[in-house]
């Protein structure tokens, strides 16, 4: 990993007071331990999901360094391995993971749900020696070994998509599975910025503080709908009235929590409600609706 100033970093992660509502201070450490080459190995595997998480990740770009998301994962986090960015496979892969599992300094990242049903044969993570290992095998062995397990997005997190009725794979998330809280960076999918913010923190040994839900509160503090500039307009009841609050159409804005309205997405072009369209609360634990597994509130 190569030595990134502040300013740059910070750029990349459009952090700033206004965006995730946090003192500048709070990051002064980052760039340090993004250039520490003793910092923990990202270990990013997927379970039962549509990869959009990492689709989203993929599709950040900026004018200025980091430049997109390539150049993050060459030069300043030390990933490991992920399923659809490492060029290995096979048995190779379980080399590496074998290697980062010995070490044990790493973070585990898990995109997609983990399903139990069929004894986990819904889902495999990978064979060796004419073998196949589940993924729900694969969390249960390397959960408990991690510095500290993240969940990318709201599958990994809650259950999601995949864990909704009649659910016939048995999806859970990684902490109903393995009993160990996790860090949520929920969303269907997450913003790029969330994803990398949380990894930095990570790996600047930096304190995480959490909402009930295993959520940033940096990130996941307040509601959609508490900083969205339709907030003090006019509800209506149809759609294609441009400027007017969309609560009456089934808009989850006030029970969601993200830093949408400020932070928008495609580089800040634009958002969801931004577009005309209702938030849809995939930041939340149910999402996309009640189910057995997400009785959690908002």
């Amino acid at each position: 990993m190569r030595q990134v100033s502040r300013r740059s970093f910070l750029t990349f992660c459009g952090l700033s007071t206004v965006g995730l509502s946090l003192d500048p201070f709070d990051l002064t450490g980052l760039s340090r331990a993004l250039a520490n080459p003793a910092a923990p190995t990202v270990l990013w595997l997927q379970g039962s999901g549509c990869t959009g998480c990492t689709m989203s990740f993929l599709d950040y770009i900026s004018p200025t360094a980091p430049t997109d998301a390539a150049d993050v994962l060459i030069n300043y986090i030390n990933l490991a391995y992920h399923p659809n960015l490492s060029p290995v496979a096979g048995e190779s892969v379980v080399a590496i993971i074998s290697q980062v599992r010995q070490a044990g300094n790493f973070i585990l990242a898990v995109e997609g749900g983990i399903p139990t049903g069929f004894n986990g044969g819904a889902c495999y993570a990978w064979s060796y020696d004419g073998v196949e290992v589940t993924f729900e095998e694969a969390i249960r062995d390397l959960a408990p070994r991690a510095a500290a397990v993240l969940c990318i997005g709201t599958c990994a997190a809650y259950g999601g998509i995949p864990a909704a009725p009649p659910n016939p794979t048995g999806v859970v998330s990684v902490q109903t599975l393995t009993g160990r809280p996790t860090i949520n960076v929920a969303g269907c999918p997450p913003h790029p910025t969330w994803m990398v913010w949380t990894i930095a923190q990570l790996l600047a040994g930096q304190a995480i503080t959490l909402d009930s839900s295993g959520r940033p509160t940096a990130i996941y503090g307040r509601s959609v709908h508490d900083r969205c500039p339709l907030k003090e307009t006019d509800e209506i009841n149809t759609f294609g009235v441009p400027g007017r609050c969309l609560k009456e159409l089934g808009c989850r804005g006030p029970e969601t929590r993200a830093n949408c309205p400020i932070q928008k997405w495609n580089n800040g072009v634009n958002w969801c409600i931004g577009a005309g369209a209702p938030c849809h609360g995939c930041t939340s634990p149910t999402f996309p609706g009640t189910n057995a597994l997400n009785r959690q509130p908002a």
